[in-house]
């Protein structure tokens, strides 16, 4: 694994995993922590994603992560906080994908929200609310031109915990566009998943480095359990 040292890259021969558990295990700076009210934003846990025998885009690092996001998101109700759902997907003819459009390599990628399109669905295992927050994004991060800032502060949200996939993609660019808007900011470790475990830990590496709380999903809900409590 290479690691930038000063202006020199160094290749120790750690995994990606390895570095990550050492960062999480020795803290270079202060937590954000938790404000007074979260939100917990569940990002593309649609079946193009998690579906592992339908599709070949999807993919897996927990295979109880949908588990841990229903448990996350039902104490975040039970202690009167918000949870959102976002789904990622585009018109048939694809002519709102933008230039993202231009480089899919699945042919039906751009048509998620045909109607009965299988790759926009939720998987079924997710415990979707009627009293959730639902949207369809379409770019990486779940702020972008989206109705998810606004809501949050009439909410009166001051912590956004983020979930789904892919961690080095949509649940980055989220939780980067989170602290970027004055939130602070967590992503629960066994929530998120990524096609190639490389991938997953490198980018907790980074997150928890700079951008986020990357923290065990049982201290989340714990903290939520006592605040229903209270």
């Amino acid at each position: 694994m290479t690691q930038i040292l000063g202006t020199r890259m160094v290749d120790d021969g750690r995994t990606a995993k390895a570095i990550f558990e050492e960062v999480l295990a020795n803290p270079a700076r202060a937590r954000f922590g938790y404000g007074r009210k979260l939100a917990v934003v569940n990002v593309d846990l649609q079946r193009a994603y998690t579906d592992l025998a339908a599709f070949r885009t999807a993919y897996e690092t927990d295979p109880d992560q949908i588990g841990h996001v229903n448990r996350l998101s039902a104490a975040a109700r039970a202690a009167g906080m918000p949870v959102v759902w976002t789904r990622v997907g585009y018109r048939p003819d694809g002519a709102d994908a933008g230039v993202w459009g231009t480089r899919t390599n699945t042919p039906d990628s751009l048509q998620n929200i045909a109607i009965g399109s299988e790759r926009h669905q939720f998987d079924p295992r997710c415990d979707v609310r009627p009293e959730d927050l639902e949207f369809t994004k379409r770019m990486p991060s779940a702020f972008f031109e989206t109705p998810l800032r606004s809501w949050l502060q009439w909410h009166g949200v001051d912590t956004v915990v983020v979930t789904g996939g892919s961690t080095s993609g949509c649940v980055r660019a989220t939780a980067v566009d989170s602290l970027s808007h004055g939130f602070r900011t967590i992503v629960p470790l066994e929530t998120c998943a990524d096609k190639h475990a490389s991938f997953h830990y490198a980018n907790l590496t980074d997150l928890a480095l700079k951008y986020a709380d990357v923290v065990p999903v049982a201290e989340v809900i714990a903290w939520l359990e006592a605040r229903a409590r209270a």
